[in-house]
């Protein structure tokens, strides 16, 4: 008996096509590739991979299993390059940093990934938390929890006072002195240790912030806030690690040091001037919108009492002027990663982004290869993730109707593969 399950597992291993598989019959397939979708199409998939993608509509062999998705249109699942997992924007939400324990965390966080993963975004950036996105992202690499594929920078690195300085709004005698630990750094030195702390901790990349931000508890929203030097000694160092750099940045000053000490990619970018857009082009730095979070910080600052005094003035005026800056960056040919925000928009809605993208300008399709086949570039995933090819993993998402003539289709994702396993189908 033994001899025959051994002789049975040799073939199929050598003969892949005839082991079960299950075929999704398309009735358009958007794959990342072409310029035009692909009609009446079947994507084979064994186990978490794609085997091929075929003309017309296979018929199942013995075994096989058929995926009926031919009024649909199906494309390779879509990514996020910029939300928060653990936790979510509500009124009055700065309060929950002195009443949420780590486990609190933790637990909201699966309940925002597995929102995430049934909108249809099947791998994500966690740029910046408590730590307890890289226990999220192991269990659900582990199978525990449903979610997204995760990257994550665990602790956001920033400058005393400035935006991801956790302590920031504190009582006085709480503050304290937060070190590279904690991710808050002054000079090179400090810079290199919270790197290497961070591969300590287990992250994917490296996340800092450039300038102030909108939702810190401190006045600046835009200014620089790391020397070049400072910036320059970091890069180098997570390049020894071999970490990717995004960098948080509002104001054009700090983007500009930024990009000239080598990071990946600006998330937000609102202050970016042509030179920084020259800048991006030629070091080939790619930029993350989150015109989202923009659009969403704005009004939620009109409702009295849902930020704190010292974020509103920030939140009316930075919020605003990021989809113009948008539109500016994508006619000039910078390279644009889709990416929302999420938690500090609402969980579950990041499609929203699509629409926001092509009101600016982006035709639907490059609105698309945005968070597919461009967001896998930069997460260096682009021979596994952003297409329908064979041999890529099997992530695949479907929505009613052609999201081409309907960007605001992509609102409604109804079907969801991740690794080959079918997590939606309506």
């Amino acid at each position: 008996m033994h001899k025959f399950y051994t002789a049975a597992l040799f073939f199929l291993l050598a003969f892949p096509s005839l082991a079960q598989q299950t075929l999704l019959h398309c009735g358009s397939l958007i794959d990342g590739v072409q310029n035009q979708p692909l009609s009446q199409v079947t994507v084979v998939v064994n186990g978490n991979r794609i085997v091929r993608v075929a003309r017309g509509y296979t018929a199942p062999g013995t075994g096989d299993k058929v995926i009926d998705l031919k009024n649909k249109t199906v494309m390779p699942g879509l990514m996020d390059m910029h939300v928060h997992l653990e936790g979510e924007t509500s009124k009055g939400g700065a309060i929950n940093r002195f009443t949420q324990n780590p486990a609190d965390l933790a637990l909201e966080a699966a309940k925002h990934a597995r929102t995430t993963l049934m909108a249809g975004f099947t791998t994500v950036r966690d740029l910046g938390g408590t730590g307890a996105n890289i226990a999220l992202r192991n269990a659900i690499s582990k199978g525990y929890v449903p979610g997204p594929r995760v990257f994550t920078s665990g602790k956001t690195i920033a400058t005393t006072g400035g935006h991801g300085d956790p302590t920031n709004g504190y009582r006085r005698d709480l503050m304290g002195d937060p070190g590279p630990e904690q991710g808050v750094v002054n000079g090179p030195d400090d810079c290199r240790k919270a790197v290497r702390q961070r591969y300590k901790d287990g992250v994917d990349l490296i996340k800092i912030t450039a300038t102030g931000g909108v939702l810190s508890l401190a006045k600046d929203g835009s200014g620089p806030q790391f020397t070049e030097e400072e910036l320059r000694a970091l890069v180098q160092a997570a390049k020894d690690y071999g970490f990717t750099v995004a960098a948080h940045a509002h104001g054009a000053e700090g983007m500009k040091r930024a990009v000239r000490a080598g990071v990946t990619s600006i998330e937000h970018g609102t202050y970016m001037d042509d030179e920084t857009i020259a800048l991006c082009k030629k070091n080939g730095t790619y930029y993350v919108p989150t015109i989202l979070a923009g659009r969403t910080v704005a009004d939620s600052a009109k409702v009295a009492g849902y930020y704190a005094p010292v974020v509103v003035p920030k939140a009316l005026a930075v919020g605003p002027q990021i989809q113009g800056t948008f539109a500016k960056a994508y006619k000039a040919g910078v390279k644009i990663a889709f990416g929302t925000d999420s938690g500090v928009s609402v969980h579950g809605k990041n499609a929203l982004e699509f629409g926001f993208m092509v009101e600016a300008g982006m035709p639907p399709m490059e609105a698309i290869r945005s968070a597919t086949v461009v967001a896998a570039e930069l997460v260096g995933m682009r021979d596994q993730l952003g297409s329908v090819e064979g041999g890529k993993l099997a992530d695949l998402v479907a929505v009613n109707g052609n999201p081409l003539q309907d960007i605001g289709l992509l609102r409604n994702v109804t079907f969801v593969m991740k690794d080959g396993v079918v997590y939606k189908s309506e």
